[in-house]
């Protein structure tokens, strides 16, 4: 843990260190993903390069040192409100065990906010429309091989059942569960685990994966598996990561014709005219719960599937779904 500050002498490398050892144990009741701890080390070796080229040693950063430090990521660096909101967050966390351990006699960074956003939180969501998603299906290959029935079961989970990359990645064999006819998977999420029911088509092509994965092992499969496997040579059999599930959906974006092929180099522009949605792996998420809600989910319903915490999070679908078909302009009778 964090040292009193007379230790003036800590390395960058045994700060982060010990940031990474208690971020591993704090952040999301000690089960953040990779990415998380990944993110929140980046954020924090950045700030201690900004410490260190100002000759402030950050157990001594004063509330006016964060905000210089915060106008410094907006008018130097230009980072977005949502980049500069999870610096900010790596530093609060910081802060907080430094005053727990007794480093420090106030949290220097607990009132520095980041940057309103002006953008509507909506139009941050991304989805395919129905034809689109009908589509990437369509692309998806339909032999009974491991890596097609990987493949088909990953996207499928994704786009009808809304989990999240890092759900899909921590997914073991003993995950499966059976209730009489009914099949489902225990997911967990950021904060919390939820069972997922899977439609009979899913719960086929589950079947039929594990099948083929049991015949690839040779073996019997045992609770702890990791239910989707990398197939490359450098990582056979091992557990797929959340950055290899994306690449895999970015694949069948890119057949399906719903994602432009990113440019080699530099000097390679990208096509002018309408930007491009940024589609992604997440972007079948959002397209699981645009989709319910348009087809008569109720909110509720579609809060369950995601496993949102918070109605208002799932409440930014509605937004998506009835802003032009209820648009309140419609039934004022004006004409124009």
């Amino acid at each position: 843990m964090l040292v009193p500050s007379e230790e003036l002498a800590l390395s960058q490398r045994n700060w982060l260190d010990q940031y990474r050892h208690y971020i591993d144990l704090d952040v999301a009741e000690g089960n953040a993903a990779d990415d998380t701890v990944k993110s929140y080390l980046v954020a924090f070796k950045q700030f201690l390069s900004w410490c260190a080229e100002g000759g402030i040693h950050p157990l001594e950063a004063t509330e006016n040192d964060l905000l210089g430090y915060r106008r410094w990521l907006i008018e130097v660096k230009k980072y977005s409100p949502a980049s500069i909101a999870l610096k900010l967050t790596a530093l609060r966390r910081f802060y907080a065990q430094a005053l727990r351990c007794g480093a420090i006699s106030f949290n220097p960074a607990f009132h520095i906010k980041p940057p309103r956003s002006l953008q509507d939180p909506a139009e941050r969501i991304n989805y395919l429309e129905g034809q689109e998603a009908e589509r990437l299906l369509e692309c998806l290959p339909k032999d009974e091989s491991l890596a097609s029935l990987r493949d088909r079961l990953l996207v499928g989970l994704m786009i009808m059942q809304g989990c999240r990359t890092v759900e899909l990645h921590r997914l073991n064999v003993g995950d499966v569960m059976h209730r009489g006819r009914d099949v489902g998977l225990r997911v967990s999420g950021k904060r919390s685990r939820r069972v997922v029911p899977l439609t009979p088509g899913l719960a086929r092509v589950l079947a039929q994966y594990l099948m083929a994965l049991k015949e690839s092992a040779g073996e019997n499969l045992n609770a702890d598996t990791p239910l989707f496997i990398s197939l490359s040579r450098r990582a056979m059999g091992e557990r797929l990561t959340r950055r290899s599930i994306a690449r895999i959906v970015d694949g069948y974006l890119k057949d399906a014709a719903l994602k432009p092929e990113t440019p080699r180099n530099e000097g390679q522009k990208r096509p002018k005219g309408k930007p491009q949605r940024q589609l992604s792996a997440h972007s079948l998420r959002h397209t699981a719960g645009t989709l319910a809600l348009r087809t008569g989910a109720s909110l509720r319903q579609v809060q369950d599937l995601l496993g949102h915490a918070d109605p208002r999070t799932t409440a930014l679908y509605t937004h998506i779904a009835d802003r032009w078909t209820h648009n309140p302009a419609l039934n004022m009778g004006l004409v124009i």
